[in-house]
């Protein structure tokens, strides 16, 4: 369940006081936990809960269940140095709640824990390789990519090799073939083959690549990679720096292929969706994740849009860039849209719906 977010009253903060406060030069990115947080402003009041003001990490939000108590703490901490707190300076001023609108932050103890191994999410298909480059190769890969042009997004930066995502279609055009895979990525394809959970006889063909580079405190939204682009496997290499990446599964029917886009169907207001399934995993640099089989068709994936992250009760900056490497196979046929019929198919039990020609 969400948390509700947190404003500025429109009013001077003196003639608005509030049970909700706004503090800030504290919390979890400069050592100082939740609990911590709490014992301190308990000593002028019941505190209900402490919830991330923003994704800095350094900022939070007390709630206090009176008003009183809230103006207590503001006169008695504000712009002081707090022994309890590191001795770090406090600025804090009154905060209120947007009425109709979830946070999409969440209190520490509502979060999902973080797996550090594949094994621990528990998602068939789903595959995560520790240090599957070495330092070097990794920084070659980067300057590799830094020397070719960038083709710059809303928020990130990408380049495509093999074949052109569309981003507006979620598609790919195949009469528009970029050539081969590059070069530098030669030595990843054949190390590729010998990826646990596949069958070593078989011949992996991948021709689509995707780089992206993201900055600090951009993600990627909830997605499931579109069936009718590409098959059943997608390797994704992360470089320069780490994330958490979250998986989601709507249950009983919640999530469904959009038979008209070939895409998916977004939930709206997931954080009330009780029949909602969520994993976490943290992808280190120079590990690679498979998605297949169930993984990749019927668990959305996505980035959160943090500068930093919380594993384990540790504090996990993002770093100035990181950046992934997406390999696919495109099909050799591409429906766009979906025009003819849809082929139900049982698998581990969920349906996979699946545009043919």
């Amino acid at each position: 369940m969400g948390v509700p977010r947190f404003t500025r009253p429109k009013t001077p903060a003196t003639d608005s006081p509030s049970p909700y406060l706004y503090v800030a030069n504290c919390g979890p990115a400069v050592g100082i936990s939740y609990d911590t947080i709490a014992s301190v402003f308990n000593t002028f009041g019941e505190v209900k809960g402490i919830y991330a003001a923003d994704e800095s990490g350094t900022r939070v939000i007390v709630s206090y269940s009176e008003a009183n108590s809230a103006q207590q703490a503001l006169t008695a901490l504000n712009g002081k140095s707090c022994v309890d707190l590191g001795g770090r300076s406090l600025h804090i001023r009154y905060s209120v709640i947007q009425p109709n609108c979830e946070a999409e932050s969440q209190q520490v103890n509502e979060q999902i824990p973080v797996s550090l191994l594949d094994s621990e999410v528990n998602i068939p298909g789903l595959y995560l390789v520790h240090d599957f480059l070495s330092p070097q190769e990794e920084k070659e890969l980067l300057a590799a990519v830094d020397e070719r042009p960038w083709i710059s997004l809303s928020k990130r930066r990408v380049q495509h090799y093999g074949y052109e995502f569309c981003y507006g279609t979620r598609n790919v055009d195949t009469k528009l073939h970029l050539g081969k895979l590059p070069s530098f990525v030669s030595s990843i394809l054949e190390r590729i083959s010998l990826f646990p959970g596949l069958n070593g006889s078989t011949s992996i063909l991948l021709d689509q690549l995707t780089v992206n580079e993201y900055p600090p405190g951009v993600g990627l939204s909830p997605h499931i990679d579109t069936h009718s682009a590409f098959e059943g496997l997608i390797f994704s290499l992360s470089l320069a720096g780490p994330c958490i990446m979250e998986f989601r599964r709507y249950l009983d029917g919640s999530w469904v292929p959009d038979a008209a886009s070939s895409a998916y169907t977004k939930v709206e207001n997931v954080d009330n969706c009780s029949n909602l399934a969520r994993r976490s995993l943290y992808l280190p640099p120079r590990s690679i994740l498979l998605l297949s089989g169930e993984a990749r068709y019927a668990w959305q994936h996505y980035i959160p849009h943090h500068k930093i992250d919380m594993v384990n009760q540790s504090v996990i900056r993002r770093g100035a860039r990181r950046v992934s490497f997406t390999f696919r196979k495109v099909c050799d046929f591409i429906v766009s849209p979906c025009s003819t019929f849809l082929t139900a198919l049982i698998f581990n039990k969920y349906v996979l719906l699946i545009c043919m020609q």
